[in-house]
């Protein structure tokens, strides 16, 4: 017998969930909407808060499937297709379905005649690569909490993890996958010994690993050269922006990678840069510049720098990290491709001039939209005049991580 508590609670747990969902208007992150919702109301217990927030997201999983059916059908199918054993939820909503809880997601699908490719919107627009059947399947199941570990603190942060009974697969060299409800905060000094970043966001190393060479006499820089992961024989600080800042984990891992380099950060924002700050401070970077810019803007001045090296971690659909916010499939339109890929190719043409002769653009998102990947980088070959050195699409969806683009360019 798997209930070990009264059926009127679980039956409030759908409702509550129902209700929640019913009353989303997508103009927030749905985990930030459900905060506020538990916040206002204290009668909610920690298992109470999970269990409701797990049935509200099997729902956003079911993306655009069964759109006729009403919110509580298409939950507990949600329900059904995420789950991977029996519960006591599932045994209540449909006793059937949880004796088949086990079941593959083909045979779940093909057993209640759905087609997985429904689900994501504008299916038709994904970058050429993709496995869609592959990419949509995977958006039931939660992707896991990747962390970079830093140079230098490998063994330390393995030794924790054994210590405090967290289970981890190790991905890489550096990267370790824990289970998604890890408090790290509470075993690991974030940012100094490990950064949270997804296994895709930690691959586009590999394109700062190609760059075999900076080498441009005119600027006196020194050829550099690439050996077992890091820059050998460097005297010259290798100069890098990176333009679209955020958090700034991609600065942090560049100079993880390159060691020696003169950092320089922008975003649209003041708040984003102070929170960067912090960060920064936290991963013992001191020594970098930083400004506000709007890389879209008509009259846009920047500073008259010359870069080695730019990385333009753009603004876009985000629709490789839906497996994180499903609700985004929802609330998502098609003409939101086409004004991220404008944005897009706004700001990469904006930065181009601030590049030196023989340096390198970095361009990479998080979208698997082509317009947003392959197109952009079309138009840079095309009317920026750089050189495609490599592109990359960073295939998440059979890792249980986000899927990702980027691309490397040369001023030539």
């Amino acid at each position: 017998m798997l209930f070990f508590a009264p059926v009127s609670r679980y039956y409030s747990y759908f409702n509550t969930a129902v209700n929640f969902v019913r009353s989303y208007t997508h103009d927030e992150p749905f985990a930030s909407f459900l905060k506020k919702q538990f916040a206002a109301d204290k009668k909610f217990g920690s298992r109470d808060r999970k269990t409701i927030a797990h049935l509200c997201y099997c729902y956003f999983r079911m993306g655009h499937l069964m759109e006729n059916e009403s919110v509580q059908e298409r939950m507990i199918t949600g329900l059904f297709l995420c789950s991977v054993s029996e519960s006591e939820l599932l045994l209540l909503a449909n006793p059937d379905w949880n004796e088949k809880a086990a079941l593959p997601i083909n045979e779940k699908l093909q057993m209640l005649h759905l087609t997985a490719t429904d689900l994501f919107p504008f299916v038709d627009e994904l970058s050429g690569g993709i496995d869609a059947d592959a990419f949509c399947k995977s958006h039931f199941t939660q992707p896991d909490l990747f962390l970079r570990i830093r140079p230098g603190y490998k063994e330390t942060v393995l030794q924790k993890l054994t210590d405090a009974g967290i289970g981890f697969e190790m991905k890489s060299e550096t990267c370790v996958a824990v289970p998604i409800t890890t408090k790290i905060a509470d075993i690991l000094l974030l940012n100094k010994e490990v950064v949270v970043q997804d296994y895709s966001s930690q691959q586009v190393a590999s394109l700062l690993n190609s760059v075999k060479s900076f080498d441009s006499a005119q600027d006196g820089l020194q050829t550099l050269r690439l050996r077992s992961g890091s820059f050998q024989h460097l005297t010259t600080p290798i100069s890098v922006w990176d333009c679209c800042a955020a958090s700034g984990g991609k600065s942090i891992m560049a100079k993880d990678i390159l060691d020696q380099v003169e950092l320089t950060v922008s975003d649209v924002r003041e708040t984003i840069l102070f929170n960067l700050k912090k960060r920064f401070a936290e991963a013992g970077i001191s020594k970098y510049k930083s400004f506000v810019a709007d890389l879209s803007a008509e009259n846009l001045k920047l500073p008259s720098t010359a870069y080695d090296l730019i990385i333009a971690d753009v603004p876009c659909s985000g629709s490789g990290t839906w497996g994180r916010t499903p609700e985004q499939m929802r609330s998502f339109e098609s003409a939101s491709i086409d004004s991220y890929s404008q944005l897009q190719q706004k700001i990469a043409a904006a930065v181009v001039p601030q590049l030196k002769q023989q340096g390198y653009l970095l361009y990479i998102t998080c979208s698997v939209y082509k317009k947003e990947n392959e197109e952009v980088v079309q138009m840079l070959q095309q009317q920026c005049s750089l050189q495609l050195i490599e592109q990359r699409l960073l295939k998440g969806y059979h890792e249980k991580a986000d899927t990702m683009f980027a691309a490397l360019l040369q001023k030539r």
